[in-house]
């Protein structure tokens, strides 16, 4: 990949979980492309080429958007079902394994504009969410990368989302809450899911919170 003619903005959150996975992507492609910059406010965009808006909860307005030649946004479902926060948990949290990761081009609108690329993205189903988030940034880039790879070529296959959208809205520490009343096996996946640093898994019992703490076994552990 040799794109010595391109000017590239990667946008996210200062605290987001994909930070340091996109750190690492961004020294790998920089020898290869004309600029690289990494923002945390829309307002530190500057004028380029393309705009990759990875896991950022900024609202981005139409005259930042005009800044960039194309912008470009990845969500981990099939589009238009999905919309909104967290798609990745919500979805393994509903038992499924085979997640469609998409990109496509950021509009005003939620997770409303074109498809230029979409992969299937599969986990065995004893992932935390450690393992998720290896998986789902490394799928995250392969898409960014291929993007940039076959830009400008790659805009000719844009298609329209089709059939009926839904949304997912923002997890929150309520949603980490087990049900004593329920078998591990049954919450296996919300297990899979919590932030043991964020919104642990907890559960209730005689009127005392109680705060789980999941890790996989390993041999300096066990």
């Amino acid at each position: 990949m040799k794109k010595n003619f391109l000017k590239v903005t990667f946008a996210t959150d200062k605290n987001s979980w994909i930070l340091p996975y996109l750190k690492k992507f961004i020294t790998q492609i920089k020898p290869k492309i004309k600029k690289v910059d990494l923002v945390f406010k829309s307002k530190d965009i500057k004028k380029g080429d393309l705009a990759f808006f990875l896991s950022f909860q900024e609202i981005v307005r139409q005259n930042i958007l005009n800044k960039n030649t194309n912008n470009l946004v990845v969500h981990h479902s099939p589009l238009p079902k999905g919309k909104g926060m967290s798609p990745l948990s919500w979805q393994i949290l509903e038992g499924k394994n085979s997640i469609p990761i998409t990109l496509f081009e950021a509009v005003p609108e939620l997770d409303a504009g074109k498809i230029y690329l979409q992969k299937e993205v599969n986990f065995d189903g004893t992932e935390l969410l450690e393992d998720l988030r290896k998986i789902q940034s490394k799928y995250t880039f392969l898409l960014c990368e291929e993007f940039i790879e076959r830009y400008p070529s790659v805009l000719e296959e844009a298609k329209d989302q089709k059939g009926k959208e839904s949304f997912y809205k923002r997890r929150t520490p309520v949603d980490s809450e087990l049900n004593i009343n329920k078998s591990i096996l049954d919450q296996i996946n919300l297990l899979r899911i919590v932030d043991n640093v964020r919104f642990p898994a907890f559960f209730n019992y005689k009127g005392q919170k109680y705060i789980l703490k999941i890790f996989k076994s390993t041999k300096s552990n066990e």
